[in-house]
């Protein structure tokens, strides 16, 4: 005898009726590449809000002809600019991605399915999710940047937005579990965007370190770079990537030595301080 089929799963759109509803909200500044197939990968959700910090090319049309609903807000920080978009999603139950992410088609059923069991059982605080970075024309699922676990999908009235820039992080109240699936991460468009993006990642987080107490050292300037490389290049196996897991790792290197070396410089040159020439001293030559 065989099995009976289910009926399919109510649908509206390309929503399921059966189970409880759901925000999404991206925050944006000139993200036109990628805001699209973002937007487009939440078509599942019954709201997408877009934050957009003003940008300067045409990201916000993009996004409203996506589906989603745009609100200018002042850039103000990773951590303040994510705190002020989950105060503004309508749901309970809400989505983060970053412009540059997608949400497979295997993670949207794993979501779909939790949201529409949810009524029963102990009350879960949010979910994580497995993301997989690509990046020199692969995917990263060894090389130092996997496993890596996200909290993207929560309840808005048990998490707060905490973590430090750039590596803010909603912070739960309750119990979590892991979700299937992956997001798909699309984090650099080249070696030259990769560089550009770990100087400036780099300054926030010195900025930030030495906010925060932390200070730079010798054996920090030497050996954290050090550490990082192994890490990726040998714990992870970068090595099995060839070429591109050696510059993988030398790139994640490079940043750990920024980030100390700029929060030294933080410490001990103050901001704005003139160079010998403004002041009327003459530059130092060859020899002096």
């Amino acid at each position: 005898m065989t099995a009976p089929i289910e009926p399919p799963l109510a649908r509206e759109g390309n929503k399921r009726l059966d189970r409880e509803r759901v925000s999404a909200f991206i925050i944006s500044f000139n993200e036109a590449d990628h805001i699209t197939a973002c937007v487009q990968s939440l078509s599942f959700c019954d709201e997408v809000l877009v934050i957009d910090s003003f940008s300067t090319d045409n990201t916000v049309q993009l996004a409203e002809q996506a589906g989603a609903r745009v609100i200018q807000h002042p850039w103000q920080g990773y951590s303040a600019q994510k705190a002020f978009g989950l105060s503004q999603v309508q749901y309970e139950w809400v989505i983060n991605l970053d412009a540059d992410e997608r949400i497979s088609s295997e993670l949207r059923e794993h979501i779909e399915t939790v949201l529409g069991s949810t009524h029963t059982g102990e009350v879960i605080a949010g979910y994580y999710m497995n993301r997989v970075v690509f990046h020199l024309n692969r995917w990263w699922r060894r090389g130092g940047w996997y496993p890596e676990w996200r909290l993207r999908l929560f309840r808005r009235s048990l998490v707060t937005w905490g973590g430090i820039d750039p590596h803010e992080k909603p912070i739960p109240s309750g119990k979590t579990l892991k979700l299937p699936g992956e997001i798909l991460h699309y984090s650099y468009d080249d070696l030259a965007d990769q560089i550009k993006r770990l100087d400036r990642y780099s300054t926030i987080s010195a900025e930030e370190a030495f906010k925060n107490g932390e200070r730079a050292s010798l054996g920090r300037i030497l050996v954290s770079p050090v550490a990082r490389i192994f890490k990726f290049y040998v714990l992870k196996r970068g090595f099995l990537e060839g070429i591109p897991g050696v510059i993988v790792a030398l790139a994640e290197g490079y940043y750990t030595f920024l980030k100390y070396a700029k929060l030294w410089e933080r410490e001990h040159v103050p901001p704005g301080k003139k160079k010998p020439h403004e002041i009327g001293s003459s530059s130092p030559t060859l020899g002096d």
